[in-house]
């Protein structure tokens, strides 16, 4: 038995639709380095001895590393990935001897720099069980990983997906469910590189609710809070799974639209429509309505820029009446 073929009564290994959707719910792709993973690689490389340690998230096209150590680039073909494998079992894949194995013996990463034979991949499975990636042990000569060696790479792997899931709960604000301002200002940033990569357009739809202090004024905190909740989950229900809704700050929130440019006017009025007839809980007697500006990214944009056209728009649509959607004004 091959105990590194895909496990056919196992669906979460052949489900790609949903492993993919189950990365992307860590928006974790093409963001900075970030200490807990690096402090992870480097262990690996300590206690296993090995020059080369990578965590590997497999997209549908390519394999990213969200941290590397060692003579590899963070970008690479998905069909040149050794992680590529390893995400189809459950066990670890062990590869003795690279050149020896026919799977990976013509890889240009073998038969060239930086030449590696011995590899260790551990997956990291999610805990509702999508692989989504590897925690991988790299040497650049053949070499036996030995049980123990095998097992405390699983035991770092599961920290990996531990800090993967408090890096998403950190993303969260609790009290409405939208995404932290410091987490939508690092996808604002994501959806500029792939403007200047791919030239994929991308909108932002900025908006505040109207009279918010009224509201905690004439009925309490509790209400304001229970307002929050109510927007945070009409919000999120309306929103593709592509999008991000982020609250920027007290009733301030903004959605990106990734890859959108047309429709973002339109996209923007049902999230309007959906807040002036939005029922709070506990609050049947109470409504409300809210303001939005537009802003679709420009070339030479930054992040700042972008938020600013928004915010602006956003402001025209409170001088205007509140309860509407303004478009920015391109210059």
């Amino acid at each position: 038995m091959d105990h590194h073929a895909p496990l056919m009564d196992d669906p979460k290994l052949t489900d790609e639709v949903a492993r993919l959707a189950a990365l992307r719910r860590y928006e974790v792709l093409d963001t900075a380095p970030e200490a807990p993973f690096d402090k992870i690689t480097a262990l690996v490389s300590t206690v296993l001895g090995v020059p080369i340690s990578i965590i590997s998230l497999i997209d549908t096209k390519r394999q990213w590393l969200k941290s590397v150590l060692g003579p590899l680039p963070q970008e690479m073909p998905r069909e040149l990935s050794f992680c590529a494998h390893t995400i189809l079992t459950r066990a670890p894949l062990v590869i003795c001897d690279a050149l020896a194995d026919k799977r990976f013996a013509q890889n240009p990463a073998v038969i060239g720099s930086p030449y590696i034979r011995g590899y260790l991949g551990v997956p990291l499975e999610t805990p509702d069980g999508y692989n989504i990636g590897a925690l991988c042990a790299i040497d650049v000569v053949p070499r036996e990983f030995s049980p123990q060696e095998i097992e405390t790479l699983k035991s770092f792997a599961a920290i990996v997906v531990d800090e993967l899931e408090l890096r998403n709960l950190a993303r969260l604000d609790q009290l409405t469910g939208a995404v932290t301002r410091r987490a939508f200002l690092e996808e604002v940033g994501q959806a500029i590189g792939r403007l200047k990569r791919y030239g994929h357009q991308s909108s932002i739809i900025m908006f505040d609710i109207d009279h918010f202090k009224r509201i905690n004024d004439s009925y309490g905190h509790s209400a304001g809070d229970a307002v929050l909740r109510a927007v945070g989950a009409a919000c999120t229900a309306l929103s593709r799974d592509c999008d991000s809704f982020g609250r920027l700050g007290g009733e301030e929130f903004a959605v990106l639209l990734p890859d959108t440019a047309a429709g973002t006017l339109a996209a923007a009025e049902r999230y309007r429509e959906a807040l002036a007839t939005l029922v709070i809980p506990g609050y049947p007697a109470l409504s409300i309505t809210a303001s939005f500006g537009i802003a679709s990214l420009m070339p030479g944009t930054d992040a700042e820029q972008w938020i600013a056209m928004a915010d602006a728009a956003l402001y025209a649509a409170k001088r205007g009446g509140r309860n509407r959607c303004c478009v920015a004004a391109l210059e």
